[in-house]
């Protein structure tokens, strides 16, 4: 699981079919800290996430078509959880 906080929304005219009406997000990820590594990546919205909040994504392809529930979808990463607070302690 990758901590990260959206950042963006991806707009395209052209999908492939498994894509329609998924929403893709631009994620940054974060350290322990909260604060961003300088890496992203781009994750499937399950979770009807929006810009700012911090979430779980899941960067692997196999978890992420068990999630959707298709085993020959073309998907890498996946947001499954927003997160309300870390605590490091």
């Amino acid at each position: 699981m990758i901590l990260g906080r959206v950042c963006g929304t991806i707009h395209s005219t052209i999908n492939h079919k498994f894509y329609e009406n998924r929403r893709l997000l631009v994620v940054d990820k974060l350290g322990l800290d909260g604060k961003p590594t300088g890496d992203y990546l781009i994750a499937v919205d399950w979770m009807d996430s929006g810009a700012g909040e911090t979430v779980l994504v899941i960067d692997e392809g196999n978890s992420a078509r068990q999630v959707v529930d298709d085993p020959m979808g073309p998907i890498r990463s996946i947001i499954v959880g927003v997160v309300d607070e870390v605590n490091t302690e």
